[in-house]
């Protein structure tokens, strides 16, 4: 079966058609508002990753939480990482074990479908607090390090700034070691080669 290209889509004008922005939910800005923790909601333009939000926001890796829906065995938890770590689901699963004082077997990251059944929300619009979703919230020391942190607001284009204590408190978020930093390759440079006269 061939394989069908689709062309980026421009307007008649010849623009690309802009990404629609995603809407802050009302039910986080409530729930902060209720908590009477003091935050910041930041705009900014569509991002996908913690990666794009750090180099979009301008914020040191280790500022930017990563959001995780993770299931361990038959029950789920929100698993935040500095934006420069990968999960280690061996160091998740003793620190769960130790917390519930049952040895996990099986520590995975569900599919899309799954995560909007669980939490009853759409792709990409799973936030960082956890209580929102009902789900434990479990938080990388190395992101308690910082002392202000930036947090999914289950929007592309919106996330909510403030200081990793009070989100602590206020999501009764276990901390535990759980994260390996990412290993970044450097690029080699490649010099360009002379032409031969």
């Amino acid at each position: 079966m061939p394989v069908k290209k689709v062309a980026n889509k421009t307007s008649k004008t010849g623009k690309k058609p802009k990404k629609k922005k995603t809407k802050l939910p009302a039910k986080l800005v409530k729930y902060l508002e209720a908590a009477g923790v003091s935050h910041e909601i930041l705009t900014h333009r569509t991002v996908y990753t913690a990666i794009d939000a750090a180099n979009t926001l301008k914020r040191k890796m280790n500022e930017i939480a990563k959001s995780l829906l993770v299931k361990a065995d038959k029950d789920y938890y929100l698993v935040l990482l500095p934006a420069d770590h990968n999960l280690d689901f061996k160091k998740l699963a003793a620190c769960i074990s130790a917390q519930t004082e049952r040895q996990v077997k099986v520590v995975k990251i569900p599919g899309e479908k799954i995560m909007e059944s669980a939490l009853k929300v759409k792709a990409g619009a799973m936030s960082a607090f956890g209580g929102l979703h009902k789900v434990p919230v479990i938080i990388d020391k190395g992101l308690v390090r910082a002392k202000k942190a930036v947090f999914s607001a289950g929007s592309h284009n919106h996330s909510v700034e403030m200081a990793v204590k009070d989100f602590i408190d206020l999501e009764k978020a276990v901390p535990g070691t759980i994260g390996v930093k990412k290993k970044i390759k450097k690029q080699a440079v490649t010099k360009p080669k002379r032409k031969k006269k």
